[in-house]
């Protein structure tokens, strides 16, 4: 990658017609540096790649042959978590594991559960209802619950609409820690 700089600026000047006396005065970079440059001999920097960039109106990515980015959408596939779709957004193996989920509106029937682990939601629309141990509690948007799963332990919809969250389970032992 580097090493094409060079070439590539002799190519950008000798196609737009420019003398290196002409580059040197519309960058500010003296003649021989840019001939240095051209030839390999000098270690391309920003400090020097810049203003050429500004000169030639080339994007700095195409001076150093940056390669092309490609589509940053990241495709997730659901799956089925308790007869529920959830989003995986962690796509390897670890300690942690992150989801994306939506629950309906009509779950709305308590069959608390527990098994190994530790949980976190954080609900990001509607209204989650909680029940964990002897709670029962409503969490709303922007709002945060986290439990050890060996709690009997059941969340659903309020019944008002579907709920949005995103849940981390951790194996047991696991736990988020939240810097402040």
């Amino acid at each position: 990658m580097i090493s094409g700089v060079g070439p590539r600026l002799r190519a950008l000047r000798t196609d737009r017609g420019l003398s290196l006396t002409a580059l040197s005065a519309a960058t500010g970079i003296g003649k021989s540096t840019l001939s240095r440059l051209e030839s390999g001999q000098r270690k391309p920097t920003l400090e020097l790649l810049l203003p050429i960039s500004l000169t030639y109106q080339v994007p700095l990515a195409e001076l150093v042959g940056a390669p092309e980015v490609g589509d940053p959408r990241v495709r997730l596939a659901p799956k089925m978590m308790h007869g529920h779709p959830a989003i995986p957004l962690t796509t390897e193996a670890g300690p942690l594991q992150a989801f994306k989920m939506v629950l309906p509106a009509d779950r709305i029937h308590p069959d608390p559960k527990m098994h190994e682990g530790y949980m976190w939601l954080y609900v990001l629309s509607g209204r989650m209802r909680l029940i964990l141990g002897p709670h029962d509690v409503v969490l709303g948007a922007g709002e945060v619950a986290e439990f050890d799963t060996h709690l009997r332990h059941w969340f659903g919809s309020t019944g008002d609409g579907a709920v949005e969250f995103l849940a981390l389970f951790g194996r047991q032992g696991e736990r988020i820690r939240v810097r402040g």
